[in-house]
């Protein structure tokens, strides 16, 4: 059975002293974003208790923290908002990785004009002016007579040329010897050899653009201090530093070029030789050339094809 009363009856009960019990109602829902939960609205009256009302004399609520649902539900708790998740930070003494920084080339020789031979090859072996300082065992700085009338240019030192310092060593180095003893020279007289960089590149790699501007200021004095009669350029690394031209080889090979006033034949480097063996017929017929322009037998020694 339920009453149903009004304010005015609850009052009259409350100053009879007569304790009034009622179910509470249920609890409307919690808002989303909210677990505060309405206050309970059921009172008891405490008895021998003349004049005070019955809202006087209910129990107090319960705390905000902990609202008990009448309707059946297990007692939920109220908590503020979780704050949005955050990245946690690096920990302390450590950055995040960053890409290396570029090598940096150091300032472009000077000077070099006017170097004898003992101050040009101090200034290469002390070279830093490009990062291929920093990979090397050694300079490369060259070999052979310094008054020499024949001058070998070739590229860049290689990993045996790396580890002994000269230039044109290994299978390439002995291709070179051959095709030299084929028309009466070698390397320690009347030839002079050097390369156009004077460190080796990582790996072999051709070398970059900077690094030739940067080293080519050498191979220019070599080449002034030998004063060679005839240049036998080998590769195009050569090629493009001493007729600064971006023309292929084959373009440029079987006719006569010039450097300062010396003549100048474009051939193969030896390594491709050795990869391209049918091209060797043409490295020869360069060879010829060469010798036609300033004869390098002697006499009684005649030029045979090498083999």
């Amino acid at each position: 059975m339920t009453l149903s009363l009004d304010d005015r009856q609850r009052a009259m009960l409350a100053e009879m002293g007569i304790r009034l019990f009622e179910p509470l109602p249920a609890a409307a829902p919690a808002a989303t974003g909210t677990s505060a939960a309405p206050a309970a609205t059921g009172t008891s009256v405490a008895s021998g208790a003349p004049g005070r009302s019955a809202a006087a004399a209910a129990s107090p609520a319960s705390s905000a923290s902990t609202q008990v649902v009448h309707s059946g539900a297990a007692p939920t708790t109220a908590t503020s908002l979780t704050p949005p998740m955050t990245r946690p930070s690096a920990p302390s003494g450590r950055s995040p990785a960053s890409p290396p920084a570029a090598l940096a080339l150091g300032p472009p020789p000077s000077g070099i004009e006017a170097l004898e031979w003992d101050g040009l090859e101090q200034a290469v072996s002390g070279c830093q002016a490009c990062g291929l300082c920093q990979g090397r065992r050694q300079t490369v700085f060259g070999v052979g007579d310094r008054q020499a009338d024949w001058m070998i240019v070739g590229e860049a030192p290689g990993e045996q040329e790396d580890l002994r310092g000269e230039p044109f060593v290994g299978n390439a180095g002995q291709l070179l010897d051959s095709m030299l003893q084929a028309v009466g020279l070698d390397r320690g007289h009347r030839v002079y050899i050097a390369n156009v960089i004077k460190c080796r590149p990582p790996g072999n790699r051709n070398p970059e653009p900077s690094e030739v501007a940067q080293c080519e200021p050498f191979l220019r004095r070599q080449i002034a201090l030998v004063k060679p009669r005839i240049i036998l350029a080998m590769g195009r690394f050569a090629v493009q530093s001493l007729l600064a031209t971006q023309e292929p080889i084959g373009k440029l090979r079987g006719r006569l070029h010039q450097y300062e006033g010396v003549p100048v034949v474009v051939t193969y480097h030896p390594a491709y030789l050795l990869r391209n063996l049918p091209d060797k017929a043409k490295a020869w017929a360069d060879l010829c050339l060469a010798l036609d322009q300033f004869p390098s037998t002697e006499p009684g020694r005649e030029p045979s094809i090498p083999t």
